[in-house]
């Protein structure tokens, strides 16, 4: 065993440790912590942006475009919004220990099904600082104690969160290594950690889809994932025309860059005469390319005809694909063949369409009359979220603190045996 793995058994065996201690923690204690972490941040700031601007300024050597340097900037007001998410996932109800539900058995025996923690969380993910807080809260908050592996874009940010938020769990009665960061940029840091599932209980990656896979091929523990965010728009032929360019516009231009935006456009063939140049106006206005079917081009001169790659593809910026349907049926085979499971969107007045997409459309969110760009954890009521699964075990959709809880059966009884 090299120096470095070495290093990462220890982390990680420190994490089973810290997770051990965290199931008996009290919903007060976490309250403490997650309040502690956020007056840490209003009173670091200053601390804060310096080491985040180490991160900016050798943004220029990761090659990084300037949407991915957007995201790795630590604004006050992006501050002022992790110190928000901290508060509201202070104010949600504690998970563990919850009773699921119960039943006594004709022997008298009480048989619980409660909620627990999963144990340990390794989460990979890239740019984002605020992520490391986001997730650090809800983990912690779901009892497991978790590894962060941020990219090396935001080494320096993400050291300074790390620090912040174990100082804060030592303050208020919590494993200081319920947070820990992967001390290292080496890519074998990463490998190391996903060949330990004796320590580690989930990995969830958050990032690219090359990096997604990586981690899926290696991991041997469970994997928490979405590769790809290819959101479909289906306009039904009974859609009403400003409900549908609202909506439109929203999914995919509200913010380009993100997993729930829209990439594909769908449109009934009775609607799309009257719908598809007013929406392809509006979209083009603000600088979307259009890539279309035979159809689509007909109706709109501007777009560029599509090909097989363009309707599975995820453009996370200015382009979006589009497909004339003749029917219903057309429009849920077509998303069902090119979606990434993600989340898809149906505008109409129909009740029976509507239940019919929702019924048949096999992704991890349907949206009736409503943009994809809900479909995200506080959105949804979660409070904050660690992604959004497009797998369908042990979550699906977007992840909580419920999501990243398991269960399990606790038994009452006054001296039953088997007969």
């Amino acid at each position: 065993m090299n120096d470095l793995e070495k290093t990462c058994v220890e982390l990680a065996q420190r994490a089973q440790r810290a997770a051990a201690r965290l199931a008996a923690v009290t919903g007060r204690q976490k309250q403490q912590w997650l309040r502690r972490c956020a007056e840490l941040l209003g009173e670091r700031s200053d601390a804060l942006a310096k080491a985040n601007q180490l991160d900016l300024d050798a943004a220029p050597g990761f090659g990084l475009s300037d949407a991915a340097v957007d995201r790795l900037r630590l604004t006050p007001s992006r501050i002022a919004e992790m110190v928000r998410a901290l508060d509201e996932v202070a104010a949600l109800p504690e998970p563990i220990g919850e009773v699921i539900s119960s039943s006594i058995r004709p022997n008298g025996l009480e048989v619980q099904k409660v909620r627990a923690p999963l144990g340990v969380i390794f989460f990979i993910y890239e740019s984002r600082p605020n992520v490391t807080v986001d997730a650090a809260a809800l983990c912690v908050k779901a009892g497991n104690a978790v590894i962060l592996r941020g990219g090396k874009e935001a080494a320096h940010s993400n050291a300074a969160l790390t620090k912040l938020l174990a100082e804060a769990a030592v303050e208020t009665g919590l494993p200081a290594d319920a947070v820990q960061q992967v001390g290292t940029t080496d890519r074998d840091a990463v490998g190391y950690l996903l060949r330990l599932p004796e320590y580690i209980d989930l990995c969830i990656p958050r990032g690219g889809e090359g990096l997604i896979r990586r981690v899926t091929a290696e991991a041997r523990m469970p994997v928490l994932k979405h590769f790809a965010g290819n959101c479909h728009v289906y306009l039904d032929r009974s859609a009403d025309p400003d409900m549908a360019e609202t909506i439109v516009v929203n999914a995919k231009c509200q913010r380009m860059g993100v997993c729930n935006a829209a990439e594909s456009l769908v449109v009934h063939a009775e609607a799309a005469e009257s719908l598809l140049p007013r929406i392809g106006r509006a979209l083009m206005d603000r600088g979307v390319e259009i890539r279309g079917d035979a159809r689509t081009c007909v109706l709109l001169p501007g777009a560029k005809p599509a090909t097989e790659r363009d309707f599975a593809a995820e453009y996370l910026g200015p382009t979006i694909s589009c497909k004339v349907v003749d029917s219903l049926e057309e429009a849920i085979e077509h998303i069902n063949r090119y979606s990434s499971k993600h989340t898809e969107a149906i505008v109409t007045r129909d009740l029976a369409a509507a239940r019919q997409f929702a019924a048949r459309v096999d992704s991890s969110a349907v949206m009736i009359n409503a943009s994809t760009r809900l479909n995200d954890g506080g959105q949804f009521g979660l409070g904050a979220e660690i992604g959004i699964s497009t797998d369908k075990f042990h979550a699906r959709g977007p992840c909580g603190i419920h999501e990243l809880t398991c269960y399990k059966y606790v038994a009452y009884g006054d001296g039953q045996v088997r007969e």
